[in-house]
């Protein structure tokens, strides 16, 4: 089984041509993007149908499906080799997550169909709008066709996309779109792994070839480097574990370009390759997919694949607290007292709260470098997906003027996140009569926010953070573009808030134009 996956070859070709049959031929399958504001007659949709290629058969159909309402997407065959074409009508006010969604939606009318080359077109949309639909169906299509791990003795057939042709107005930025698509891919990829495929050891091996590839630093603290610097916190968790391979590992990305190094970033995920709850064992719905539970861990090394693809100017160090929570006779125990790296001393309340006990001592070790920026993540509270379900994921942070910023990220990019408070006073439900402080409460009352405010206790109030608490890593159906029950949710956002909001630096992010990932061609044509 392949720890990591194989490096994709797509390619996105951006034309400004006419729409006509022939470039419908040319390729496997085409969605072509109408505006769906109503005409003044009240029965048409968007610019006249009447100039779409097969424009007889498009509306017919058209008017068929009116019948039953607003139009939404008509699918059909067109030419005589029967290709498929889908119409999508689209509001120029639908948000990115509705545009993700409907971009998904319109490839699955390809089902039964191998598309390797897909022609992407815009028909009358202003050319801001048309950017915008073009790279929702591309960032869709390259979703869908990713490739996830397969162990059935008869791997089912794959056909990955080669080639998506953008037609219309506006453009997209390719690179990033491609970037982003690899760190999205890679992080569903290790999130998929069965916990006996993804043991922390593999998982640590996994991430040194990774490091070789992209040329990234690699360093890892195992149990011994972590007793000499007194993560107590995190040792604890991995107490039980029969093997001892758990450990922090390190990688290190530095900005090429070193007269725009626009700050320093650390990025921080959970990586629990399997947990069992410990001495107070999850039931076994509970403990079904924990597998999962280092999907944090799995976001954090995405976005750093991402950002390196994009020459992203920011030096970057990704901490990633890799072990599993298992249950035995050395497992750690409720009121037991642990000491963290830094310090502070832990009543240890219940042992299923193992993701704040990692991230404690990781955070710790993140924030000795005085990074500009801290950003971690973690599948870390059943609390937040009570708050939100798996459509939000929730954030957290220490910078009160930042969450308008925050929020903003998540619209923009359709990965959607909402800002919790961060009060001080919440700290009063985490005093303990033994410890510093209280690992989590036994009510579990707003343990999110408890999470995020213990979380607090290892992060400098001089360094920034932000904690991104994963609810919507796992929704059954997919979300959004992502046809997978597991997301990768975070990638695409973290890259928004980065380059878009600009969290780090004053300077705007300026797309790199010197290093091209393998295989990647964007040609631009009239």
């Amino acid at each position: 089984m392949e720890l990591l996956p194989a490096e994709r070859n797509a390619r996105i070709e951006q034309r400004k041509t006419r729409l006509n049959e022939r470039l419908l031929r040319e390729h496997d399958g085409s969605v072509i993007f109408c505006d769906a504001s109503s005409q003044p007659d009240g029965h048409s949709q968007g610019p006249s149908l009447a100039t779409l290629p097969f424009a007889a058969l498009i509306e017919k159909l058209h008017r068929e499906a009116q019948r039953s309402g607003p139009v939404g997407m008509i699918a059909t065959r067109v030419s005589p080799d029967a290709l498929p074409l889908t119409i999508v009508f689209v509001k120029p006010t639908a948000s990115a997550f509705e545009l993700l969604t409907a971009a998904a939606r319109a490839w699955k009318t390809f089902a039964g169909s191998s598309i390797r080359n897909l022609l992407v077109a815009s028909h009358g949309l202003e050319p801001a709008f048309s950017s915008r639909v073009l790279e929702a169906m591309t960032t869709a299509a390259l979703a869908a066709t990713a490739a996830m791990p397969a162990l059935k003795s008869k791997p089912p057939r794959h056909v990955d996309i080669e080639r998506i042709t953008l037609n219309g107005e506006g453009g997209i930025d390719a690179d990033r779109v491609l970037a982003v698509d690899r760190g999205n891919h890679l992080a569903r990829w290790l999130t998929t792994l069965p916990p006996n495929v993804l043991t922390s050891g593999n998982y640590r091996r996994a991430l040194t070839t990774l490091a070789r590839r992209c040329g990234w630093g690699f360093s890892f603290f195992n149990e011994a480097a972590l007793r000499r610097l007194g993560a107590g916190a995190f040792l604890a968790v991995a107490r039980a574990n029969e093997h001892r391979d758990a450990g922090i590992v390190r990688l290190r990305y530095r900005a090429r370009d070193r007269r725009r190094v626009a700050g320093k970033l650390a990025l921080v995920g959970k990586g629990i390759c399997f947990d069992t709850g410990g001495i107070n064992l999850k039931p076994h719905k509970s403990m079904y997919q924990m597998h999962e539970d280092m999907q944090g861990s799995a976001v954090a090394v995405g976005t750093l694949r991402a950002l390196t693809d994009l020459d992203a100017p920011y030096d970057i160090d990704c901490w990633l607290a890799l072990t599993e929570n298992e249950i035995g006779p050395r497992a750690y125990r409720p009121q037991e007292v642990i000491r963290a790296s830094n310090g502070v001393t832990i009543q240890v309340v219940h042992s299923d709260a193992e993701g704040r006990m990692a991230l404690a001592d990781t955070l710790a070790l993140a924030t000795r470098e005085k990074p500009s920026l801290v950003i971690d993540y973690a599948t870390l509270t059943g609390a937040c997906v009570m708050a939100l379900t798996e459509r939000f994921s929730g954030a957290f942070t220490n910078r009160p003027d930042w969450r308008t910023q925050i929020e903003l990220a998540g619209r923009a990019s359709g990965e959607r996140v909402w800002t919790f408070p961060m009060d001080e006073d919440f700290d009063a439900d985490l005093d303990s009569p033994v410890a510093d402080v209280l690992q989590c409460t036994l009510d579990s009352k707003g343990d999110h926010i408890l999470a995020a405010r213990f979380l607090n206790r290892f992060v400098p109030a001089e360094t920034p953070w932000i904690h991104i608490d994963l609810a919507a890593s796992n929704r059954s159906g997919g979300l959004g573009h992502i046809p997978t029950d597991f997301t990768g949710f975070g990638v695409r956002y973290t890259t928004s808030l980065l380059l878009d909001q600009q969290l780090l630096g004053d300077r705007p992010h300026k797309k790199a134009t010197g290093k091209q990932a393998a295989g990647k061609l964007v040609r631009l044509r009239k």
